[in-house]
């Protein structure tokens, strides 16, 4: 049956897990621009005639991203952008998020800096929680085109820092640099410390890098994943072994890896019994919201409120935080 106005807007409205957020990514860009201003920073190119982020293609979106990023240059600056992206998390409904956070960009790997950014991070995170009722931790990540001997003082800083509000160690970056197994030594650190792990793969290069991620660096979750479907055995894989796959559709639409939604393999997956969950990724950069991503999988799809209610508890089940904040989270999804 068609969704009517009310169904959409009933799914619209869903109280939501997300697990793929880049805190960077997640800033809107009015945000940066009075940041700029404020430091009289020249972001000339950044952004496009409309006021929004200007890129074409992934290693352009790579850039763009630095180079707005290079106008957070405080402890106070990452407080400010934490608040920012949870207010736009609580517009959207957003109870839960996960955000990669990268020593790279808060104090260039140095311990002593990371503290410091981590504190002011934290301090509006919990803000956050008690004024608007979103819930975040943070996920560390290396940037993977930086290189392993960056990835190691960022698994340092990860690791100095895991508990209660790092609870997770990945990597992002470009996915064509360099090879998995580099970086093992960093996620086998953040292992130790007892973080669980994600990495970007298979968004841009194929199974076989899928199979990586979980040989080679013995991931928890994958961000995209999405060149697994084209390999029905790595996709059985996935689904015996509950691997989740953090999908970000709106993503890989914006950057060109599916043309379009309906050819978005979210579905095949699902259906094949491998955990999904969905996020925005870097929203302001793709012009979406999670809103949106839930609007555009019930009219592409004809997901409804029970299938993404189902989506959610996935998420939530695969979420790395500890058994009392999954409880609290689990209540707020039930709660009517």
């Amino acid at each position: 049956m068609p969704h009517t106005e009310e169904s959409l807007a009933a799914i619209a409205d869903m109280p939501k897990v997300e697990l793929h957020l880049h805190h960077e990514g997640a800033a809107p860009p009015a945000f940066i621009r009075g940041l700029a201003q404020e430091k009289s920073v020249n972001l000339s190119g950044v952004f496009d005639a409309r006021g929004g982020y200007a890129f074409a293609g992934f290693e352009r979106f790579l850039r763009t991203y630095e180079a707005a990023t290079s106008v957070l240059q405080s402890p106070e600056d990452y407080a400010r952008l934490t608040t920012a992206l949870l207010e736009e998390c609580a517009r959207n409904g957003v109870v839960y998020v996960e955000s990669f956070l990268s020593p790279d960009f808060c104090g260039g790997g140095d311990l002593g800096a990371w503290h410091e950014y981590l504190h002011a991070i934290r301090d509006a995170a919990e803000r956050a929680e008690r004024d608007m009722g979103v819930t975040l931790r943070g996920v560390v990540t290396c940037v993977r085109h930086f290189g392993p001997d960056k990835a190691r003082l960022a698994s340092r800083c990860a690791a100095e820092t895991a508990g209660d509000f790092i609870t997770g160690y990945g990597m992002g970056g470009d996915e064509n640099a360099g090879a998995l197994k580099d970086f093992a030594y960093s996620f086998d650190m953040a292992r130790e410390a007892g973080l669980r792990l994600t990495v970007h793969a298979g968004e841009w290069r194929g199974p076989s890098e899928v199979r990586s991620a979980l040989d080679d660096l013995g991931v928890h979750r994958i961000g995209h994943g999405v060149r697994a479907a084209e390999d029905p055995a790595l996709v059985d894989r996935l689904a015996e072994a509950g691997i989740c796959l953090e999908l970000c559709p709106g993503s890989n639409v914006a950057l060109g890896v599916y043309e379009r939604l309906g050819a978005h393999p979210i579905e095949r997956l699902r259906r094949a019994g491998v955990p999904i969950t969905v996020s925005s990724d870097d929203p302001p950069f793709f012009h979406t919201t999670m809103r949106d991503e839930y609007l555009n999988l019930a009219r592409t799809f004809d997901w409804d409120e029970e299938e993404f209610g189902a989506l959610n508890r996935t998420a939530l089940a695969h979420a790395f935080c500890d058994a009392d904040t999954k409880k609290k989270i689990a209540d707020r999804l039930e709660a009517p």
